[in-house]
């Protein structure tokens, strides 16, 4: 960061989820913030099927300045090759006339296929850096099934749920909810994010349909009690050891924080910070950092609780390894009110990731070493 050159960053957008116009919405935000004296950004795109592209038009809206981009990036442009040599660290065009050299990898793809440990495991086997959990933090961050038995292990309290897997017998499953924690209550795909899939199930029919919907998404469900509570975000950022924003707290403009709320109608209100006594401060930013370490995140996560008032006080719902990262995001907000700006922010992140890739490097050379 201080040689005097310029870091080439892959902004890695798009993916095959559900969530790809999110992705590409983010990948906009990040690509303004990032500050172009000292970083050239290289924008690839990952369309819904797959397939990775040098998204030429993102780059020439690039070059002719921040106050150029739209609201979001395009997923068009010509093909490349993932990196697959490690001692290169290069993108390679399709027609093997282009090679584009990269420093580090910010990997800005929600859901799966970006966010659970898939891309993060061939950017490791490419030797490349990049931001954000590593393999196992990322699909435990996913899968909320994983998640929520690593909070259980660790002691974190948390909303009690049961999950099921696509073909397991559906109505001795409704009746096992409904002797648990009753109705209503929520329905998630195990491995999905920004509310795509969930419903809110009032009735053992409704649960049924409900089930059916998240089991289109993912070969797992997760059934959660429904919480009348606040819910509260804390942003984590760092390793060794992790630091905790203060608190935010969103208040729904629907029935619950769904799709519509977060990216289409905006009704929801994102208070930043919270309106918490200082004790209450204190246990949330505790309890993100335990919950963080529970899942063996790495860099940033979102840690989303409900906080029961006068009941159990406040109960880990689950975190995201790769949250909204848009300026009105409650990620960089809580940094944000918490004393780091949104560029700032962006830079501590990729500072970190390359910090984890040189100790992954010396780590690498004495195994070396050690084999010799």
């Amino acid at each position: 960061m201080t040689s005097g050159r310029k870091l080439r960053v892959l902004l890695l957008f798009g993916g095959r989820s559900a969530e790809h116009d999110v992705s590409c919405v983010t990948a906009v935000a990040v690509a303004r913030a990032l500050d172009p004296e000292r970083y050239e950004v290289v924008p690839v795109g990952i369309t819904t099927d797959g397939r990775w592209l040098l998204a030429g038009e993102a780059q020439a809206l690039l070059d002719k300045g921040r106050d150029a981009l739209p609201a979001a990036f395009e997923v068009a442009g010509e093909p490349v090759q993932a990196p697959t040599d490690p001692s290169s660290a290069d993108l390679v065009a399709v027609n093997g006339e282009q090679r584009v050299s990269i420093d580090v990898v910010l990997p800005l793809l929600h859901g799966p296929y970006g966010e659970d440990g898939t891309v993060q495991g061939l950017l490791d086997l490419a030797g490349l850096p990049y931001v954000g959990s590593g393999v196992l933090g990322s699909a435990v961050g996913m899968d909320k099934v994983m998640m929520k038995r690593a909070f259980a292990a660790c002691g974190l309290p948390q909303t009690r749920y049961d999950a099921l897997r696509d073909g397991a017998d559906a109505g001795a499953f409704a009746d096992r909810v409904a002797a648990e924690f009753g109705f209503p209550c929520f329905v998630k795909p195990a491995n999905m994010g920004s509310s795509v899939g969930v419903s809110k199930a009032h009735d053992p029919a409704e649960l049924g349909a409900a089930l059916a919907l998240a089991h289109s998404y993912d070969e797992w469900a997760v059934v959660e009690e429904a919480i009348v509570g606040r819910e509260i975000e804390v942003a984590v950022l760092g390793d060794d050891p992790p630091e905790a924003s203060l608190p935010g707290e969103v208040v729904p403009g629907a029935e619950f924080y769904d799709y519509a709320d977060k990216y289409e109608n905006g009704d929801a209100q994102l208070l930043a910070p919270a309106p918490l006594t200082d004790a209450q401060v204190a246990e949330a930013r505790s309890l993100a950092v335990r919950a963080f370490e529970a899942c063996r995140c790495d860099a940033m996560a979102r840690v989303d609780f409900f906080f029961e008032e006068g009941g159990r006080g406040f109960l880990v719902n689950e975190l995201n390894t790769i949250p909204g990262f848009t300026p009105i995001s409650m990620y960089p907000r809580l940094w944000e009110v918490s004393g780091l700006p949104y560029p700032k922010l962006i830079d501590r992140l990729i500072e970190l990731a390359l910090e984890r890739h040189e100790r992954r490097a010396r780590r690498a050379g004495r195994q070396r070493e050690l084999r010799r």
